[in-house]
């Protein structure tokens, strides 16, 4: 169960980070619709694991690793953004969100 501290921190992840796909880092984004849906947070505030769906590409997962190769500049533009709520940077990590293809393939199994 996450704390209350927890969740506040990862909906302003995702809030960031979301803002800076959008303006910031589009050259990173190549085209696509990059959304954050998940980050969950360490008890100890110092890692979080990110959450990304990727439309329309069809490759998500080197989509994903490119992204993970620019950390650093995801950092370098994130950490003024939130630097006031943070003694220390949280680690980021990338990871491809496959929610939306698991339910898809829900979908086509269910009978008409």
């Amino acid at each position: 169960m996450e704390s209350v501290r927890q969740q506040k921190v990862s909906r302003l992840l995702q809030k960031e980070l979301g803002l800076l796909f959008q303006k910031e880092l589009s050259k990173l984004s190549t085209g696509n619709i990059v959304t954050i849906s998940v980050v969950r947070v360490a008890p100890d505030l110092g890692f979080a694991k990110v959450y990304v769906s990727v439309f329309p590409e069809k490759e998500p997962k080197k989509f994903v690793a490119n992204l993970n190769e620019h950390i650093g500049e995801v950092h370098h533009r994130l950490y003024p953004k939130i630097r006031n709520q943070f003694r220390k940077m949280p680690e980021l990590r990338f990871y491809h969100d496959d929610s939306l293809d698991y339910a898809e393939r829900i979908y086509e199994l269910l009978p008409d």
